[in-house]
């Protein structure tokens, strides 16, 4: 048996579009999908917490969401892993970091390589890793809009940025927003037919 973790913010959690609290249940997450699509040959890890960001702390929501401090932790606890799929980057497009696409790209370069350096720390195989850069935010954000305000052109920029990071690290790379959308119930989520989609895809590009 193989292991998979999937590590990211509240699109991995399951949250449901336009509510900041409930989530999608068991089956409905694309985590799910994949344990579902990858069968018995794989144990997949859920790893999703709302609000992460790829290496930054969060001044208004607090620094435990910096994606970089709990995934070494994690790492460690579950291993040893097959592979470790990393999809996080949308929270780090809040106005409050003041962040290009190009700069998030890099935070998500400095995961791949904790990574690395935990597997040879702790003497475990290094895992296959998988960049998933998240769907671009929609122009529309309601009430969200402040939050996130120039975020819809950065957005629309992280699938390159992210394909070039992975060439360059020589890890394997999605686009999710070629099989999910936001929804346009808060601009940002996707939704259950959304998950389901990426979570057959992600499975599909493993098993390729």
């Amino acid at each position: 048996m193989k292991t998979v973790l999937c590590y990211g913010d509240s699109n991995t959690f399951g949250t449901i579009p336009g509510q900041s609290g409930p989530r999608y249940g068991p089956g409905d997450r694309w985590p799910d999908v994949l344990q579902e699509r990858l069968a018995a040959n794989w144990r997949v890890i859920s790893e999703g917490l709302p609000g992460r960001t790829t290496c930054r702390d969060d001044p208004i929501e607090g620094a435990h969401l910096n994606g970089r401090k709990y995934l070494r932790p994690c790492l460690e606890s579950h291993r040893p892993l097959d592979m470790v799929i990393i999809m996080l980057g949308t929270n780090d497009l809040k106005a409050r970091f003041q962040s290009s696409a190009h700069d998030i790209a890099l935070g998500m370069a400095v995961l791949v390589s904790d990574v690395r350096e935990v597997a040879v720390r702790t003497s475990t195989p290094v895992p296959e890793i998988m960049l998933v850069s998240p769907p671009s935010l929609l122009s529309e954000l309601g009430v969200w809009a402040k939050n996130f305000e120039g975020g819809f052109e950065k957005s629309r920029n992280l699938a390159s940025e992210y394909a070039q990071v992975a060439k360059t690290q020589n890890v394997r790379f999605l686009d999710a927003g070629e099989h999910a959308e936001s929804n346009p119930a808060d601009g940002f989520h996707i939704d259950a037919a959304g998950a389901r989609s990426l979570g057959m895809a992600i499975a599909d590009a493993i098993q390729a």
